[in-house]
């Protein structure tokens, strides 16, 4: 099955309104345990890197490892560069095999923004690529770019249109109250705008800084629309915290096989919580089922 673009992925996803989880990896094996994690549910899935990760592990090295787990696992699998400010990353990662990549233009002014996408767009549609975009500013910590609460902007509904109308851009990121990393307390989501933004555009929307949202929460994000929903916090954190728990109770215990297994099934089952969360059990049957 391979690696495909997202773009049918998430199109198919809003229409059937269930979403599809988009799980930040930061490692090798983290690209396995996922795969293995939406393959046992029978779901599609996306594998998302922020840049920090392309430059530690490499673009190439990425799309090898993320190509042969989605031959392997044979569930509908995605690989989406996150956050990227730079064009010449985007050309990288494109080159290297990913299927998705975001423009994020969303600290320049609108005009700026529209033209840095359409550069994107222009590249990536003739290569059958998705794009994907931001429009206002969603807060807290994304590698090096950091948003603090009091700059971050909800994305307007009227803007939203004329930025699809004017980039084609497949799928679009607005902001819509929620933040990067763990909140501090119940993150206000404006759900009317969500409605507003669903209305005017007709391209799956993403939602970004899924984790520890509440699930009734993100189902109603997903409801109005919202088909590409990002989780990275959680997972890394569900992973660590294992080892951690593993060398307090068994600091004697060093053998990696033993304590990445543990962080392996943690992990896990954390992704399988979103998945389940999204609506998206069940949708699809792997070829070898």
């Amino acid at each position: 099955m391979g690696l495909q673009s997202t773009t049918p992925m998430l199109k198919k996803a809003k229409a059937n309104k269930h979403g599809i989880v988009a799980f930040n990896v930061h490692s090798f094996d983290s690209i396995f345990w996922v795969l293995e994690a939406a393959a046992e549910l029978k779901s599609p899935v996306i594998l998302q890197t922020t840049v920090g990760t392309v430059k530690s592990l490499g673009a190439k090295n990425i799309a090898e490892v993320a190509k042969a787990a989605a031959e392997h696992y044979q569930v509908p699998t995605g690989l989406h560069l996150d956050h990227c400010t730079d064009f010449e990353v985007i050309k990288d990662a494109i080159r290297a095999g990913y299927t998705s990549v975001m423009m994020d233009a969303s600290m320049h002014p609108f005009a700026e923004n529209v033209a840095r996408t359409k550069e994107v767009v222009a590249l990536a549609s003739s290569l059958g690529v998705n794009v994907e975009a931001e429009l206002g500013k969603v807060g807290g910590v994304e590698d090096d770019i950091v948003v603090d609460e009091a700059d971050a902007q909800k994305a307007i509904p009227e803007e939203c249109r004329q930025f699809v109308e004017e980039t084609s851009v497949p799928t679009l990121a607005p902001a819509i109250g929620t933040a990067h990393g763990i909140y501090k307390g119940k993150p206000e989501i404006d759900f009317e705008r969500i409605a507003k933004i669903a209305e005017m555009v007709d391209v799956p929307l993403v939602l970004h800084g899924g984790s520890a949202v509440p699930e009734e929460d993100v189902r109603r994000c997903v409801a109005l629309g919202m088909a590409k929903v990002n989780v990275s916090t959680e997972l890394k954190n569900a992973y660590s915290e294992a080892i951690r728990d593993h060398f307090a109770n068994e600091p004697d215990s060093l053998d990696p096989r033993a304590y990445l297994q543990k962080a392996k099934e943690a992990a896990k089952e954390m992704a399988k919580s979103k998945i389940r969360m999204v609506g998206s059990e069940n949708t699809v049957v792997p070829a070898f089922a």
